[in-house]
């Protein structure tokens, strides 16, 4: 769902991977690393699908970054829960933000969720994705921005 952000696109993907899992059943069945196979067979078909689609993904040009900032070391970083009211805020802090993620254009959200989220390198989403190591940095720069700028408007009101 992160790689997507389209519930259906995501269901859809679902559905095949564990379609390539009941084909490769005997195989997999008493196999340690299952998990890790269907989580790459599952990421490697999020990205197989967006690159079909990648039509739809919009240029960084098209994208006005006025207030962009030379430095990675801005992080929202949220407090440890001390009581229930905490716990629940910080699940609405959570909720914005997954739902900040998803409202990134393809073209970012798909190499910083492979970087933060998935625990790639540059070298490795830049083969995955067929693209150039300066780009996924930039484009990961990019991703950072958006969601801090949209997260700082929505935090700001909580």
């Amino acid at each position: 769902m992160r790689l997507l952000a389209n519930d259906t696109e995501a269901q859809d993907i679902a559905q095949e991977v564990f379609v390539k899992a009941f084909e490769r059943f005997d195989t997999l069945r008493d196999s340690p690393t299952a998990g890790g196979w269907l989580k790459t067979v599952a990421t490697n078909l999020c990205i197989n699908h967006l690159r079909r689609h990648r039509w739809r993904w919009l240029s960084f040009s098209e994208l006005t970054n006025s207030d962009q900032q030379n430095s990675d070391d801005h992080h929202i970083e949220f407090a440890a829960p001390d009581d229930v009211a905490e716990t629940l805020a910080r699940a609405d802090r959570y909720a914005l933000v997954e739902k900040a993620l998803q409202n990134l254009p393809a073209a970012q959200r798909v190499p910083l969720v492979l970087f933060h989220l998935e625990g790639l390198t540059y070298e490795e989403i830049a083969a995955k994705l067929n693209v150039s190591i300066g780009k996924v940095k930039t484009d990961i720069f990019r991703a950072r921005e958006t969601l801090r700028r949209k997260l700082r408007l929505k935090l700001g009101d909580m």
